[in-house]
């Protein structure tokens, strides 16, 4: 391996360690090989000014096919079924190519200082947009039927995406069982089984609204109203009486790896089971989309105190105005003070490459990991924290380094 270049900065925030005050990140190839005051070895020194090294941020949710979207659907604090059915109304009435969404997704991600994604793909998903990218996925199919006649087809859709081959290891196929109103319970084991049997990770929207938990209690409610007015309702689909917990033992016991994504109703049982199963399970928190939608408080403190796994998502322009992980990571700090600003960092790298399973070479300032790295500019002055530097500002990423090489 051959030293390239050294990148010193303000701030190198190795989130492995405590941050570094005029840090040196120095590259070797694609790698990461050396993080310190000082370089590795004779190489050049690129001094990069008021600015901070972080690692490559994470995205473990997003919805790329909505990037061309210039603004939310619906109102803000929309019911969430009511939202459910713009977005069936916008895929229907759609008239441009969700191909080149894709490509702006991937695009601004990257601006953004995104170097890893959890992507709710599509049948027929764009691979070749994903192939051009130097952003590493995690692309999990998205499989929706509530009716149990629709289940072997999902099932042969599922297995074939998994039967893709990845392409360099930059992106790897996943399965996304889209949530309990939308997928019948044999689809759902279905699913599991195959993710499980390819050791591949399975995403599960879950516990997302308050309607969501009435239609699986009582079977009734807006959300039933909605699949009606459809013609996706299966009256033998959910068993009155149901939980997120159930959905959540059958993930922990088939020891797949999966991301519930959202979480925003869990109960204190159910944030019980997701930290003990937190090798296998994590939980991706959306804040801009959960505070779009007005709901309650999010369990995140709770979450993170009992010992669970959760990473951040930005959903999509659907419910979010942009796809910036660092907006994202600015809202926690606003709403959860009582967090220490290194874990808020920490869910937005490492917490999310763990999630996608990646926290080998991702997520974190390590030698030997992967030379993805975001440069955020600093404002002027002093903080007692220099984490509040990163989310007591406005300012954007500048840079963006994927395995080595900077785009702009």
């Amino acid at each position: 391996m051959s030293l390239s270049i050294a990148l010193k900065a303000r701030f190198v925030f190795p989130v492995c360690g405590s941050p570094l005050p005029d840090g040196v990140v120095t590259i070797a190839d694609d790698r990461i090989a050396a993080v310190g005051r000082t370089t590795a070895g004779p190489c050049e020194i690129e001094d990069l000014g008021n600015v901070a090294i972080v690692p490559g941020l994470v995205n473990a949710h997003t919805h790329l096919e909505f990037s061309d979207v210039t603004q939310p659907l619906g109102e803000p604090e929309t019911i969430f079924p009511e939202w459910v059915r713009r977005v069936v109304e916008f895929r229907r009435g759609r008239t441009n190519d969700p191909c080149e969404a894709v490509r702006q997704g991937l695009e601004e991600s990257l601006r953004a200082g995104t170097t890893l994604l959890g992507e709710i793909a599509q049948p027929g998903w764009p691979r070749e947009e994903f192939d051009a990218s130097p952003i590493e996925a995690a692309v999990f199919l998205e499989s929706i039927g509530l009716a149990s006649d629709r289940a072997a087809n999902k099932l042969d859709e599922a297995r074939r995406h998994l039967a893709a081959a990845c392409d360099a290891g930059r992106h790897c196929p996943g399965l996304s069982p889209h949530a309990p109103y939308t997928v019948h319970p044999e689809l759902f084991a279905g699913l599991i089984a195959l993710a499980a049997a390819a050791d591949a990770p399975l995403a599960f929207h879950l516990a997302e609204s308050r309607e969501e938990l009435e239609l699986l209690l009582t079977g009734g409610g807006p959300f039933r109203e909605l699949l009606e007015s459809l013609g996706a309702w299966d009256p033998t689909a959910i068993p009155h009486g149901a939980r997120p917990m159930d959905y959540l033992r059958r993930l922990a016991d088939a020891r797949v790896r999966a991301l519930v994504i959202h979480g925003n109703y869990l109960d204190a049982e159910e944030v019980a089971l997701v930290a003990q199963a937190r090798e296998r399970i994590s939980v991706v928190y959306c804040p801009r989309t959960h505070a779009y939608f007005g709901h309650s408080r999010h369990p995140l403190p709770r979450l993170l105190a009992a010992g669970a796994n959760v990473a951040i998502g930005t959903d999509s322009r659907a419910s979010n105005p942009d796809l910036r992980v660092l907006e994202e990571l600015r809202l926690i700090a606003r709403e959860f003070p009582e967090l220490r600003p290194a874990a808020i960092l920490e869910l937005g790298t490492l917490r999310g490459a763990r999630a996608l399973g990646q926290a080998d070479r991702a997520g974190s300032l390590a030698p030997g990991k992967l030379a993805n790295l975001a440069i955020v500019a600093l404002p002027e002055g002093d903080a007692i924290d220099p984490h509040e530097l990163l989310f007591d500002s406005a300012l954007p990423v500048v840079k963006t380094i994927c395995r080595g090489r900077a785009w702009p």
